[in-house]
């Protein structure tokens, strides 16, 4: 077939395509066609022409929506780049993808330059410009008169795009996805959640990420509006759902997190939120269904086109944790380290296959740049490098990297099910578990936990106390002990929050948990802290650790769900987790703040052994006897055949079945039940009501792609395309 957008256009001519959401300026489908036929033949006229890499380097414009359909109109790859990348990683994409051309925009010339620059002497990449160039080595897109384009006919294997994995493991690797991925993967995505004549998916992704980009497509194949943003904002990106009556967002769960603490829940035009990029917690969950916010986690990565696996609100009421069942036409299975699948609730790799799988990474050691590399393909198809598991029922629960396993005294460690049990715990909002080189057991489990407000009032009250405002006690001077301000609002609740609908802040409710779960040790009698702060306390809120979280509560928590060799033996706080542009825990940030701040929390733990230069182990008093560990939370057989096992899982119907053609069976929307008791998942005649033909755009999380190839794919939820 030809470029999407021109059937788009012959069936569909006065629909609207797209949305502003700064100035709400709206393009019908009419309109864009227009933009993109003069770009197309712009481009032309500068040399581009089918089977040519164009490289994209510019902000989330309107424009650079135009640029997506309009190298498809040429026949061109479109290879989107990130802005926040230094010229040094820019250089290594132009390169690497072999790229015959770059288009950038005045805030990112000076990037494109450099990057270009860094290339070796013989390759000769020119720069356009779709505003003024500021140099004259930049030639402007808008330069000369576009030139007739005669759309070509596009094969289901032709590269359509050519992405990045973010890299969290590796150097990020070119996937090229081809029309047929992208395709297969809008029809599944479809499938599932559904298509809707009125639909209109809001773009606050990164377009250089699956997350972004595939609404882009998803938008043109089915007819649906798309609404741009030019940057992710919490409460901005809120209020557009409400005024543009937008129904359906990708996000990751830090984003979704932070939409919630600004506007407390969000307007009910909203059908799906596909939610991807990194586990979703528990409370956050839990959380949206208490206001019938119709969350779908989703696991997707770049090299699946977007979603791979995908949840309804119901199938999560019972399976907290699950990402879902295989979208149509995709799959899963899970492998042991021979490559063999193994049972359902066993742990293993996760394997992929299907129609929108990439066919290969582009090899940066090959002359031949269409050569792929498949050597992370097996008999099962891709190995992600992920860990999950499958339940009976055939949900998906993923744990971790492959790499991220911990391996501590010979026995392994999953660091999704240390986290799982860390998030449980009140005090706790989320948490990242990685291994610390350890002398005496190789690796040591360590925990980063994100305490929130605790954090951060801790911070402010170590700096107070530094300047003088607070007295030993932690009594700010010329307030009260609450913190309350003249008028009785407390600070943050004047400007960090606003009523939730029951009447209580966000801001309330932390605070109120954090007082319930200090340490007895640190408190006096009324509640305030006493004694003189430690001098690691002024430096971090770290240093007086027992007024963030009980540990010692903490540590018989994790005791009662975890082997003793899983437990974590160094952990620190923050008030969030450090995470890459694309959502996905930033692992090596993690680690460095573990090396620098981090402690052991045990309290009956022998100091040396447990800390980062353990003791030299001592000559046994029998030569021919070998020392034992002393540490009581090291592995030992009986901790290893004592480890849990997975809770059984309570059996909820599916919110929809999925049948060839796509029709919904079950007509159930987010919580089974009106949001707020206005909507509900039925149309006026009582049936619901469902579009494939000409419907309405899903997309993915992506944003966050969390990366999941064989050593750096990239997992989103969007896809999180990522979806």
């Amino acid at each position: 077939m030809r470029d999407w957008l021109s059937h788009r256009v012959a069936s569909s001519p006065d629909h609207t395509a797209l949305i502003r959401a700064e100035d709400g300026e709206a393009w019908t489908y009419t309109d864009l066609d227009r933009l993109v036929s003069e770009t197309a033949g712009r481009l032309v006229a500068h040399g581009i022409e089918a089977d040519d890499r164009l490289g994209v380097l510019t902000p989330p414009y309107v424009g650079t929506v135009g640029l997506v359909h309009a190298a498809m109109r040429i026949g061109a790859t479109f290879v989107p780049l990130g802005q926040e990348l230094t010229e040094r990683e820019l250089a290594e994409r132009v390169e690497r993808a072999d790229l015959d051309a770059v288009v950038c925009a005045e805030p990112t010339e000076d990037a494109a330059l450099g990057a270009v620059d860094c290339l070796d002497g013989d390759t000769d990449v020119p720069v356009l410009s779709v505003d003024d160039p500021g140099d004259g080595t930049v030639t402007a897109v808008h330069g000369v008169d576009p030139e007739p384009v005669e759309p070509p006919e596009w094969a289901t294997s032709d590269s359509l795009c050519i992405l990045f994995t973010s890299g969290t493991t590796g150097d990020p690797k070119p996937v090229p996805l081809t029309a047929g991925n992208i395709y297969s993967s809008a029809v599944a995505s479809a499938f599932r959640l559904g298509v809707e004549h009125g639909d209109r998916w809001l773009v606050s992704l990164s377009l250089h990420h699956m997350g972004g980009l595939a609404p882009v497509y998803r938008s043109a194949l089915y007819g649906t509006t798309l609404v741009l943003r030019e940057g992710f904002d919490p409460g901005g990106t809120a209020d557009d759902i409400d005024t543009y009556d937008v129904t359906g967002i990708s996000l990751v769960p830090t984003m979704l997190r932070r939409m919630l603490d600004r506007r407390g829940t969000l307007s009910d035009t909203l059908r799906v939120v596909l939610l991807g990029g990194a586990p979703a917690p528990d409370e956050l969950i839990e959380r949206c269904r208490s206001y019938s916010i119709p969350v779908y986690p989703t696991y997707g990565m770049t090299e699946s086109a977007s979603q791979i696996t995908t949840a309804t609100p119901r199938q999560t009421k019972g399976r907290l944790g699950t990402v879902g069942r295989p979208l149509f036409g995709t799959d899963v299975t899970v492998v042991d380290e021979d490559g063999t699948p193994v049972e359902p609730g066993e742990t293993g790799e996760i394997v992929v296959d299907g129609p929108t799988i990439t066919p290969g990474y582009i090899d940066g050691g090959e002359p031949d740049t269409t050569v792929l590399d498949r050597s992370a393909f097996g008999p099962h198809g891709l190995h992600t490098g992920d860990v999950g598991r499958v339940d009976d029922e055939g949900f998906l629960y993923v744990l971790n990297r492959l790499d991220d396993r911990i391996i501590t005294g010979g026995e392994n460690v999953e660091p999704g099910e240390v986290v799982d049990v860390l998030r449980e715990f009140p005090a706790v909002d989320d948490a990242a578990v990685v291994g610390l080189d350890d002398d005496v057991w190789g690796e040591r489990v360590s925990a980063l936990l994100a305490v929130g407000d605790r954090f951060r009032d801790g911070a402010a009250i170590a700096e107070e106390v530094a300047d003088g405002a607070v007295d030993s006690g932690g009594a700010v001077d010329g307030a009260t002990g609450d913190g309350a301000t003249e008028d009785g609002e407390t600070g943050s609740e004047a400007t960090e929050t606003e009523a939730t609908e029951d009447g209580e802040t966000e801001t309330e409710a932390t605070e109120a948990e954090a007082t319930s779960d200090r340490h007895p040790d640190s408190d006096g009698g009324d509640g305030e802290r006493t004694g003189e702060p430690e001098t690691a306390a002024e430096e971090s809120p770290d240093g007086d650790a027992s007024s963030l979280v009980d540990e010692e509560r903490l540590v018989s928590f994790a005791r009662d769900r975890l082997a003793g060799f899983k437990i974590p033996k160094t952990v620190a706080y923050v008030d969030d987790l450090p995470r890459t542009v694309s959502g996905t825990v930033d692992r090596a940030a993690v680690r460095r703040i573990l090396r620098d701040r981090g402690h052991d929390p045990r309290g009956d733990a022998d100091l040396e052994t447990a800390g980062f230069e353990p003791a030299e182990p001592t000559d046994p008093a029998d030569p021919g006897e070998l020392t034992e560990p002393t540490d009581p939370d090291e592995p030992t057989e009986s901790d290893a055949a004592s480890a849990s096992a997975e809770p059984a899982t309570s059996t909820t119907p599916n919110d929809r079945d999925e049948s060839g053609d796509g029709e919904r069976v079950d007509g159930d929307s987010a919580d089974d039940g009106d949001r707020d008791g206005v909507r509900t998942g039925d149309s006026e005649s009582g049936e619901e009501v469902e579009e494939h033909g000409g419907g309405d755009e899903t997309a993915d999380a992506a944003g966050g792609d969390r990366t999941t190839d064989a050593g750096d794919g990239e997992r989103e939820t969007s896809d999180p395309d990522d979806g």
